[in-house]
Parts: structure tokens; C-alpha cells; sequence
């Protein structure tokens, strides 16, 4: 059973970076690919980033050059480098696992669509 928790949100204005985290925990091949999915109230949910274990990345488009995903699986942490923020950002941002390789993994983050297990979310703000 897979367990994630997230970290790393809060308030910042318009320019400003964050770092998500997201702690692990359960079978490492549940957790081939790992990605981070945000959701703004009345919006569909949007695959942000993802990345397998040889550390192949994917980004959505919106946060391409902005953002950074990076996963150190020593210590079973995903992370997500957040810079140049946009109000646009503002969404609960969620932190997804699945024992997927990483073609249909990118595949599904860029339907924003389920990995397989999800963590509780943690809140982005934007001003």
C-alpha cells in the first residue's frame, strides 16, 4: 500500500518559488513513475509534471521552464521546484505514484489522469 504525503505550500505573490515535497512511502514499483497534479476550484484536474525512475521527465506546457521535478528515491521524496509563480499557478497540488513505465505514465499525467495513488494535496497560492 502506497502512501504519500505532501509538503511545501503556502502564500507567495506573483514571481516568487516554492519547493513541494512529497514523502513516500510503500513498494518501490508502485512508485516507478511519480508525478505532481494540480486542481483550481471550477478547473478540470492538470497533470503538471512527471518522472520515471531512470529520471526521465514530462511537463505540461504551462509550466515548462518554470518548474522542475526531481525525485531522490534515497530518501523516497518527489519534489517540485516551483519558480517564476503566476496567479495562474493557485491550485490544491497533488502528488501521484503508479507503477507505470514511463510512456503511459506521461501518457495519463497529460489527460490528468489517475497514476494509480494519490497524497492528500497540499494548497498553492498565487497573488
Amino acid at each position: 500500500h502506497v502512501q504519500l504525503v505532501e509538503s511545501g505550500g503556502g502564500s507567495v505573490q506573483a514571481g516568487g518559488s516554492l519547493r513541494l515535497s512529497c514523502l513516500a512511502s510503500g513498494p518501490t514499483y508502485s512508485m516507478y513513475c511519480m508525478g505532481w497534479f494540480r486542481q483550481a476550484p471550477g478547473k478540470e484536474r492538470e497533470g503538471v509534471a512527471a518522472i520515471d525512475d531512470d529520471g526521465v521527465t514530462r511537463y505540461a506546457d504551462s509550466v515548462k521552464g518554470r518548474f522542475t521535478i526531481s525525485r531522490d528515491n534515497a530518501k523516497n521524496t518527489l519534489y517540485l521546484q516551483m519558480n517564476s509563480l503566476k496567479p495562474e499557478d493557485t491550485a490544491m497540488y497533488y502528488c501521484a505514484a503508479g507503477g507505470l513505465a514511463g510512456g503511459y505514465c506521461f501518457y495519463l499525467l497529460e489527460r490528468g489522469l489517475n497514476l494509480g495513488y494519490w497524497g492528500q494535496g497540499t494548497q498553492v497560492a498565487v497573488s
